[in-house]
């Protein structure tokens, strides 16, 4: 099989280098196509695949088509490869709000997947989720997600729906942890730690939160109830976060990024 990945920035990258270290993909049946001049040169010292600069010279080879360029630029990356498209070839977009429908109108095609990961992925250990088109066969979307693993976790999703849904929750999920990081890290160094001090005691204890709510059967509000000891320090921050809203104010914000989602992919 031969795969093109459309796209060499960080997520493009991501993919094409996850490929390779898992053995999905040979070097030379990996392609990618770029236009940026300044991506060019590092694509190709990378040697993660063979590099191209027009779909003229390799979409027609192509078997799985990972489309991984921004939202904005898809109308006119449409236009470019229509003329070469191949009714038999499948095509990944993780374009967040690009719908199924209007890559298959831009492209005339019909096996589209489209993918929402986020930034962990580029260290394996994303979240994504997936969902596809009905031309797509049963083994095809096998392959895709034995693909979209290789950079973590992958779960199948009924709709698109839900495809927006977790671009609120997973895609934009890292920004609304490393808020909290923020305020942390802030507070430590209020409290008179230095800087590298601050970072590390806040990031070790959410590396070790996850862990331990991971390894075992507890919910997050079993684990608190464990941490919090009546008249203890954590009851005292708890209950500033209550009487402050921070609960209902996270899920506000999560809700937001769902209606942009949404809007976007209306657009």
């Amino acid at each position: 099989m031969k795969i093109l990945v459309i796209g060499g920035g960080n997520m493009g990258r991501t993919y094409a280098r996850s490929l390779l270290r898992a053995h999905l993909v040979q070097q030379e049946d990996l392609m990618i196509l770029e236009r940026e001049s300044d991506k060019l040169a590092e694509l190709r010292e990378a040697k993660i695949g063979t590099v191209f600069t027009s779909p003229d010279t390799c979409l027609a080879a192509a078997d799985l088509i990972i489309l991984a360029v921004k939202p904005q630029d898809s109308v006119a990356l449409f236009a470019a490869l229509r003329p070469q498209t191949d009714p038999q070839q499948v095509y990944l977009s993780i374009m967040a709000g690009v719908t199924i429908r209007s890559i298959q109108a831009g492209l005339g095609v019909e096996k589209v997947i489209r993918a929402m990961p986020n930034l962990p992925a580029q260290i394996g250990l994303g979240m994504t989720s997936y969902t596809a088109s009905e031309a797509v066969t049963r083994i095809e979307l096998v392959l895709v997600q034995n693909l979209l693993n290789t950079t973590g976790k992958a779960i199948y999703v009924d709709d698109e729906y839900s495809i927006d849904a977790t671009t609120a929750i997973s895609g934009s999920g890292p920004a609304y942890v490393l808020y909290f990081m923020e305020a942390m890290i802030e507070a430590a160094t209020e409290m008179g730690f230095n800087e590298s001090q601050a970072e590390l005691l806040v990031a070790q204890t959410f590396r070790g939160a996850v862990e331990l709510q991971m390894k075992n059967d507890l919910t997050c509000r079993q684990w608190i109830e464990r941490v919090s000891s009546k008249g203890g320090t954590t009851e005292a921050a708890m209950n500033t976060f209550r009487t402050t809203s921070v609960f209902d104010d996270i899920k506000s914000g999560a809700r937001a990024a769902l209606d942009r989602a949404i809007e976007l992919g209306r657009s």
